[in-house]
């Protein structure tokens, strides 16, 4: 019998669509489809003829499907889909993957690495982890990545496909997913995902009487003419014009003897039934009784495992001969009932989901139950440890079966694993179903166990406030006889919710409470992990004695958890004492990261590695200004698959190359990461690059610019958000310098102030211990004693205060009469300043007043410098300032030319200066920056920062594009 139609019947314009859609692909025009419809209406089947014409055509083709076995498996569909890529024996190796390689582990096998003990990536990170591997796949002809049955797939799979869907663009890959046309999560994506176009929906409506006899005669390879009308007239009226229905009846009817085949064609032999079932259900039921009582038994077990079912736990089930089972699933197969699963071997699939639907409503409820419970024992046979989704399928088979609490340990299994695996909703599904499980008082113990887990998971899934309404939960627990020691770890978990959302008054109120629980007498062990979290809620939380009682509270859990061997308990205490450490002594500091570090390595938790290394590399790049451990951090980073953390030390490597004024390297930066970071929607990221990106504009005093910025800023700001010191301290400051407005600058560090009054030192370089002072100095609002106490502080002693801390004790000293003392503590305070350009600069055009004013050091000197320097960087204000203060000093001043009306009107409109258009000029040439010194009498160094200027100004990638657009640019002015 003809298992369904060679020819895709009455779907002309969909497939054209998706044609235009494959063929787009191939040339990087990306974008995803969503094929909805009704169970039955020939979505997988237009999937299949997608797929078809995508391999005809020589694109790379993944297919994947949700499933029905268990409530939830996550990444099923893209780990199905994804796993073809690495069956040929030839893995995608492409440096674009990059960190992304580990971050496939959770759904690639061959990839995985470690246990890295940090709870995986955020799912952005692994839906570009997926973007970025499809983009290998899809060169150079395109990939199409079809997804079946998306209704049944897991919060985690449909959260990677919107962000695909989201980012598709421009890339060589297409999407196509099948959704049931009924209220679920995936349709709500695909008609989101169409209102903000990203995505096309294409409904499948129910064929046409035409339509339906065109298929019923490709089915049965006939003329169309040749078909009986009450043949034709039974399959309009019953199949509703459904393709699955139309094939079902009609195999019915052929296999029943009353559709027959003759020499004159297709005939009608006898009197056709008037009984057919609506929904087909009774049609399939009677197609299985004809396999016999053990092809019945055989499909009845395979269907209580779902749509999909492994024949060797059918077998241990049905304890069949393996002769006897191949026979009958042959005959199956025959009747089109079933079909091999071309993914996975020693698996089966029902034709359809209406079949398997059909066979389990048909069994008795003791049958099922008893199908279920042999089968989860066959299972636990075969596979011990229940990996994968078999956790879940016996989870199901076991509450099926009755045997709620053996069901709800391993829903609550489940959940522990799918939350490992970075798959949170999942997670909080599959503990919600073992919580509901377990409602008696006797298993107590177990569910706070469960809600433990929970808790941490809704977290993870950002239900922070449903996390809180647990705390009823635990109240109604009170009495059930839960004992302390679970008891106390709920409210622990909880307080850590807590300390994640900011909440850190009610942190300590769980803290307290979990404390209570305990009583005094209770083993360390237990209250290790609670003083761990205090500390933290302490920490960040602020209060009197903040530090101390923080740092209190980490000892004594440090002490507690090194008894206990509680590695991560250690890893984040010992994080807590090196942060307050800070405030004290950087090497106090740096020894206790490298506690952390050590723990790290000895329980081999890479992640928590990692961030010992970046808070390391932070010691030393705040005491000497050196970035070589940031750098190596960064490379561990993207070794580990540690993609955020790595983003985190990117924008801290831009932080240090916009203090140095290196320009052109800080917006390199921030153009490698700014809309990887937006795509991945890191939100603290962003804002922190947009710091960067910020200080960037202010430090070449460009307020336009920086408002520009700041406005970005403003869309992704949060309550609270933790950069506004440094915006304030690195950027609007530094502007208003650059503006000679040193009033608005100390009013700018005055807000500055007030906000990180009482919160941790995460801000040392913000102005507080350096710039502030100087200021205060200059203006004679500070003397000594002003400047001992900022000197007595470690923040003085980091590099980049020393500058502004060394030149306030220079000033100090000139007012006292000390010339040469004032002299050399200017000298040591241009060593520090040394690596930070244009801030030298500015802070020496600054300290140059008091230096006239009071005859000590070489302020005719600094003024010409940065002069020179602010002329170049077209800081007007500041080098008029540097003109004049010469004047007064009675100095010679080398005289400017304007020479603007010199420059093209384009190039004045991009911001080229005179001496900027002489350069571009000498470029079209392609002179060497020597050769263009020579000629302009300047240096190369002088050049060098010309020639990064206008690659910047004129958006080109190079110094030879650069060349180009000069010659394009006065070729078209003359």
């Amino acid at each position: 019998m003809w298992s369904r139609s060679p020819l895709v019947i009455g779907r002309d314009r969909e497939v054209a669509e998706l044609t235009r859609a494959i063929d787009a692909c191939r040339v990087s025009r990306g974008g995803a489809v969503f094929l909805v419809g009704e169970p039955g209406i020939g979505k997988s089947r237009l999937a299949s003829e997608a797929a078809g014409i995508a391999f005809a055509a020589g694109v790379r083709v993944l297919r994947g499907r949700g499933t029905t076995i268990g409530p939830i498996v996550p990444f099923r569909p893209l780990t199905e889909a994804l796993l073809r890529l690495f069956r040929s024996g030839q893995p995608p190796d492409d440096p674009a993957l990059g960190p992304y390689r580990p971050i496939l582990g959770r759904l690639i096998p061959d990839l995985q690495q470690p246990d890295t003990g940090g709870g995986g990536d955020s799912l952005v990170v692994l839906g570009e982890a997926v973007l970025r591997l499809l983009t290998v796949a899809g060169r150079p002809d395109g990939c199409l990545l079809v997804l079946e049955d998306l209704h049944h797939a897991d919060a985690e799979t449909l959260a990677i496909v919107e962000y695909l869907t989201d980012n598709l663009v421009d890339l060589p890959v297409l999407l196509i997913g099948t959704i049931r046309d009924e209220p679920c999560a995936a349709r709500d994506l695909a008609r989101s995902a169409t209102q903000r176009h990203a995505a096309s929906i294409v409904m499948l409506n129910r064929l046409g009487p035409d339509y339906v006899t065109q298929l019923a005669a490709s089915c049965l390879d006939s003329d169309p003419a040749g078909l009986p009308d009450e043949v034709v007239t039974r399959l309009i009226e019953d199949s509703a014009g459904i393709p699955f229905i139309i094939e079902e009846v009609l195999h019915q009817l052929v296999s029943d003897g009353v559709l027959a085949k003759s020499t004159a064609g297709w005939q009608v032999v006898g009197t056709m039934r008037t009984d057919v079932p609506e929904a087909v259900l009774s049609g399939v039921i009677d197609r299985v009784e004809q396999l016999g009582p053990q092809g019945n038994m055989l499909l009845s077990v395979a269907a209580v495992l779902g749509d999909r079912f492994p024949l060797t736990v059918v077998g241990e089930v049905t304890r069949l001969d393996q002769r006897s089972m191949l026979s009958h699933l042959r005959a199956a197969v025959a009747a089109q009932l079933v079909a091999p699963d071309e993914t996975s071997p020693d698996w089966y699939a029902f034709r359809h989901p209406l079949t398997a639907d059909a066979l389990r409503a048909s069994l008795a409820p003791a049958d099922r139950a008893e199908y279920s419970r042999r089968a989860a024992d066959a299972v636990k046979a075969l596979h011990p440890e229940l990996p994968g989704e078999w956790c879940q399928l016996v989870a199901t088979l076991q509450a099926d079966a009755g045997d709620v609490q053996s069901a709800a340990k391993l829903y609550a299994e489940a959940g522990r694993r799918a939350l490992t695996d970075g798959a949170s909703e999942s997670s909080v599904k599959l503990l919600d179903r073992a919580n509901a499980l377990l409602q008696s008082e006797s298993s107590a113990e177990s569910k706070a166990e469960i809600l433990e887990t929970l808790l941490y998971a809704l977290a993870e899934a950002g239900e922070i406030d449903r996390a809180r309404m647990l705390v009823e939960t635990l109240d109604d627990l009170g009495g059930s006889g839960i004992g302390p020691i679970p008891r106390a770890a709920l409210h622990t978990r909880l307080a850590q919710v807590y300390n994640l959302a900011g909440l850190w008054t009610e942190g300590m109120e769980q803290v307290q409470a979990a404390r209570d629980v305990l009583g005094p007498q209770a083993a360390e062990e237990h209250t290790a992990p609670i003083d761990a979290v205090a500390a933290n809620l302490m920490w960040q939380g602020g209060g009197g004695n903040r530090s101390e009682k923080a740092e209190w509270l980490a000892r004594r859990a440090i002490a507690a958890a090194e008894r206990a061997n509680l590695s991560t308990v250690l890893c984040d205490a010992w994080q807590v004492v090196g942060g307050v450490a800070r405030e004290r002594s950087l090497e106090e500091s740096s020894a206790c990261f490298r506690r952390a570090l050590q723990y790290a390595e000895d329980e081999r938790l890479p992640i928590w590695r990692v961030y010992a290394l970046n808070a390391l590399a932070g010691n030393d790049w705040l005491a000497t200004g050196d970035r070589t451990g940031l750098e190596r951090a960064i490379e561990e980073a993207q070794r580990v698959g540690a993609v955020t953390i790595g983003y985190a030390i990117q924008g801290n490597l831009a932080a240090d190359a916009v203090l140095r004024g290196d320009f052109a390297k800080t917006a390199e930066l921030v153009e490698q990461s700014k809309q990887d970071l937006i795509r991945l929607r890191l939100s603290s990221h962003v804002r922190y690059l947009l710091m960067v990106q910020a200080t960037l504009a202010a430090h070449q005093g460009k307020r336009a610019e920086m408002e520009d910025v700041l406005a970005e800023f403003a869309e992704w700001r949060d309550e609270y958000p933790q950069e506004l010191p440094l915006i304030l301290g690195f950027a609007r400051t530094f502007c208003a310098l650059l503006e000679e407005n040193r009033t608005l600058a100390r009013e700018e560090l005055v807000k500055m102030l007030k906000a990180t009054q009482d919160v941790p030192s995460m801000f040392q370089l913000a102005g507080r211990h350096g710039l502030y002072l100087l200021l205060s100095v200059l203006d004679g609002d500070a003397g000594w004693a002003e400047y001992e106490e900022s000197a007595a502080t470690v923040q003085s002693t980091m590099r980049w205060n020393r500058q502004f801390v060394g030149l306030a004790k220079a000033v100090l000293l000139g007012r006292d009469g000390r010339p040469e003392d004032a002299t050399a503590a200017a000298l040591v305070a241009q060593e520090d300043a040394a690596i930070y350009e244009m801030v030298s600069h500015l802070v020496l055009r600054l300290a140059a007043e008091a230096g006239i004013a009071d005859g000590w050091g070489e302020p005719i000197s600094w003024l010409r410098r940065a002069e020179e320097y602010f002329h170049q960087l077209s800081v007007a204000p500041v080098s008029s300032a540097c003109r004049s203060l010469l004047r007064h000093a009675g100095a010679s001043v080398k005289q400017r030319r304007t020479g603007m009306d010199k420059v093209p009107d384009d190039l004045r409109a991009i911001g080229v200066t005179v001496r900027e258009h002489e350069v571009l000029q000498l470029l079209r040439e392609r002179l060497t920056n020597k050769a263009i010194a020579n000629r302009l009498h300047i240096s190369p160094r002088t050049v060098e920062k010309h020639v990064a200027s206008l690659i910047m100004k004129a958006e080109v990638a190079d110094r030879m594009e650069l060349s180009d657009f000069a010659a394009s640019a006065y070729d078209e002015t003359r």
